[in-house]
């Protein structure tokens, strides 16, 4: 039994914390979540594709749809989390305030 006044670790209504964020951060979450889920439709489908054989004119189209998807989405998580990597880089040591030095 915990502790009088303390919270259980499935309470929900805690406040959570926010961790520093850029601008970058949204639309790389938002494409790996893009990226994930065409891989597992791609999956789906190639499954579909070997296990049923659709005779339908429109599959040959459909079922490698999400494969080429994956890839544009890929590209553009890469480019997105290495523009985030990239913000998140300290400053040189040219561009270091002089305030900087006398903390350090």
């Amino acid at each position: 039994m915990s502790e009088p006044g303390r919270a259980l670790p499935s309470c929900r209504f805690r406040p959570r914390r926010r961790t520093a964020t850029n601008r970058f951060t949204g639309p790389v979450r938002c494409a790996g979540r893009l990226l994930c889920w065409n891989l597992a439709a791609g999956m789906a489908t190639a499954a579909t594709d070997l296990l049923l054989a659709p005779s339908v004119g429109w599959w040959p189209v459909l079922w490698p749809l999400p494969w080429y998807l994956a890839c544009v989405f890929f590209l553009a998580w890469a480019v997105l989390r290495a523009r985030e990597k990239a913000a998140h880089r300290p400053p040189d040591e040219e561009d270091l305030p002089g305030e900087w030095d006398a903390a350090a």
